[in-house]
C-alpha cells in the first residue's frame, strides 16, 4: 500500500541523500514504514521534501543495494516483506555480534579491587588536580614492562603517550602530524571505519588501496602517494579489521621503504591481535615515521578506556602537546587501575581463560560456516564471511536481524567508491552462553544455505 510518511530534511547537515537514507532507516525501525509499504515516487518525494529527484533516487538506490528497500520496475520502491519466519524467542534476547565482547573470567573483579585500592590510598589533593605524566608513571612502566620484547622497535617510557582508548589515539596522531589545508591519507580497501571517521574529523581526504595476497599493492600504493601528496597510511599489519588478513613481512618492508622515501607517516593499529606478534610493526621497520597504537579493550576489558601510543623517534613531545590541549589527560584512576591489573599475579591465568573461551567460540563458528568463504585467525575475535551468490550484504544483515542476530555489513568497512564486496564481519561474543552463540551460528548457516530467489531491480 502507499504511505503518507514524509521525512524532515530541513535541519540536516551533510549530504541530503545520506540524511534521507538515515530517515528511511529510522522510519522502518520505528514502524512508521511497515513491511509492504510503498515509498513515494522519486519526483513526488523530492518535491515534498525539498530536494532534487536525483537526491531521492540516489538514496533509494543505496538502500536497495543494502537490502533495506525493494525496487521493482513498474511497481515502485517498497519496504520488503520479510520472507523468513521470525524466531521471536531468539529476537527477544538477541545475539549481538557487532563488536567483540570478552567473557568475564575474573578481570571485572581485578578492576573492582584496583579501583578500591586506589580510592583508599590516594592522597586527597590528587583527587582535585588534573592528571600529569608523573601521575601516570606506574601505567607507563607497566606498559613498557609488558611490551619489552615486542617487535615495535626500541622505546622507553618517554616515548609512550596514554590516551582515552585506541580510537582517541588515532585522532591525536592525525592532529599531531597533519599539515596544510586538506591532508590526505591512505587506508586499506577494507578496513576499520575509525580511520575514516578520524580523518573526517581532521578534514582529511581518504583514499583506499587494493590488496593482493601479500597486502597493499605496492604500485597502487605509490601512485596514490604521488597523486594525492599523502601524509599518512593507516594500517593494522598483523590483523586487518575486518578481513582477518595480515600483511606479509616482505610487503611490510616494501611499504616501510616506500613511506620512508616519501616521508609518509604510518599508524600501525594493533588493537585486535590477542596472541603472539605475526611480524614486525611498522614502527620497528621505519622508527622515524611509524606510530604503534594499542589498547586493552580486546584483551582485558572494553570498559577500561585507556590506549597507548608508542611515538616515532622525536615525536613524543608533539603528541603530548596534542593530548594536553585535547583533553588534559586520562584520569589517574584509570591509569592506576591499569597498572594495578597488569601487575596482579592472577592476570595471566585470567587472560588465558578468556582466550580459551574466545577460541572455543571461534572454532564453533568455523565448524558451522567453514563450508563458505571464511577468513579467520586464531586469537582474533572476529571472522570475515564472503556471502554466496544470491545474498547482498545489507540484505543478509537485515535478514539475520529479523532472527535476532546482529552483525556488520561489508559496507561499513569500505569507501563509497570502493568496489562492492558482499560480505559480513562476525564478531565473537564471549559474554553470552556458548549454546546461544552456537544457535546464532545455526541461524547464519540456515540463511546461507537458503539464499533468496528474487531479483532486485
Amino acid at each position: 500500500m502507499d504511505t503518507i510518511w514524509l521525512p524532515n530534511l530541513q535541519d540536516c547537515t551533510g549530504p541530503k541523500y545520506r540524511a534521507l537514507e538515515l530517515a528511511i532507516r529510522q522510519a522502518i525501525r520505528s514502524g512508521q514504514l511497515k513491511q509492504g509499504d510503498r515509498l513515494p515516487a522519486v519526483r513526488d518525494l523530492g518535491w515534498q521534501a525539498g530536494v532534487t529527484p536525483g537526491t531521492v533516487a540516489r538514496a533509494y538506490k543505496n538502500l536497495v543495494d543494502a537490502g533495506i528497500l525493494d525496487a521493482t520496475v513498474g511497481r515502485g520502491t517498497f519496504v520488503p516483506i520479510q520472507k523468513i519466519e521470525r524466531n521471536d524467542s531468539m529476537h527477544e534476547t538477541g545475539v549481538t555480534l557487532l563488536s567483540p565482547r570478552l567473557p568475564d573470567e575474573g578481570q571485572s573483579e581485578l578492576i573492582r579491587e584496583a579501583m578500591h585500592r586506589y580510592a583508599n590510598s590516594v592522597a586527597s589533593d590528587r583527587l582535585l588536580r588534573y592528571p600529569t605524566r608523573e601521575s601516570h608513571a606506574p601505567a607507563h612502566a607497566a606498559f613498557v614492562a609488558a611490551n619489552r620484547t615486542a617487535p615495535i622497535g626500541p622505546f622507553s617510557e618517554s616515548d609512550v603517550v596514554i590516551t582515552h582508548g585506541g580510537q582517541h589515539a588515532i585522532v591525536l596522531i592525525m592532529q599531531t602530524v597533519f599539515k596544510g589545508g586538506q591532508p590526505s591519507i591512505i587506508v586499506d580497501e577494507l578496513t576499520y571505519a575509525g580511520f575514516r571517521r578520524a580523518a573526517e574529523l581532521c578534514r582529511a581526504q581518504v583514499h583506499s588501496v587494493a590488496w593482493d595476497e601479500e597486502g597493499p599493492i605496492i604500485e597502487e600504493f605509490e601512485a596514490l602517494i604521488q597523486e594525492h601528496a599523502v601524509q599518512m597510511y593507516c594500517a593494522s599489519a598483523d590483523v586487518c579489521n575486518p578481513t582477518a588478513r595480515m600483511t606479509s613481512v616482505a610487503r611490510r618492508h616494501q611499504i616501510a621503504e616506500m613511506c620512508r622515501r616519501y616521508g609518509v607517516h604510518i599508524i600501525d593499529d594493533d588493537c585486535y591481535r590477542n596472541g603472539p606478534f605475526l611480524g614486525p610493526s611498522y614502527r620497528q621497520l621505519v622508527p622515524e615515521l611509524g606510530w604503534y597504537t594499542t589498547s586493552p579493550s580486546k584483551s582485558i576489558s572494553a570498559a577500561l578506556r585507556i590506549g597507548f601510543v608508542v611515538a616515532p623517534q622525536g615525536w613524543a613531545n608533539a603528541l603530548v602537546r596534542s593530548m594536553t590541549f585535547n583533553s588534559f589527560g586520562v584520569p589517574e584512576i584509570i591509569t592506576a587501575t591499569y597498572a594495578s591489573i597488569l601487575e596482579h599475579p592472577d592476570l595471566p591465568e585470567i587472560l588465558e581463560r578468556c582466550r580459551d573461551k574466545m577460541d572455543r567460540l571461534l572454532r564453533t563458528a568455523v565448524n558451522y560456516l567453514g563450508g563458505y568463504q571464511l577468513r579467520w585467525q586464531k586469537d582474533v575475535p572476529f571472522l570475515w564471511l564472503e556471502l554466496p551468490y544470491g545474498w547482498r550484504s545489507g540484505e543478509f544483515c537485515h535478514a539475520v536481524e529479523a532472527q535476532g542476530v546482529f552483525l556488520k555489513s561489508s559496507e561499513e568497512f569500505g569507501l563509497r567508491k570502493s568496489k562492492t564486496v558482499h560480505a559480513v564481519r562476525i564478531a565473537i561474543n564471549g559474554s553470552i552462553p556458548e549454546n546461544r552463540f552456537e544457535q546464532a551460528m545455526v541461524t547464519l548457516r540456515t540463511l546461507l544455505d537458503n539464499p533468496p530467489e528474487r531479483i532486485t531491480v
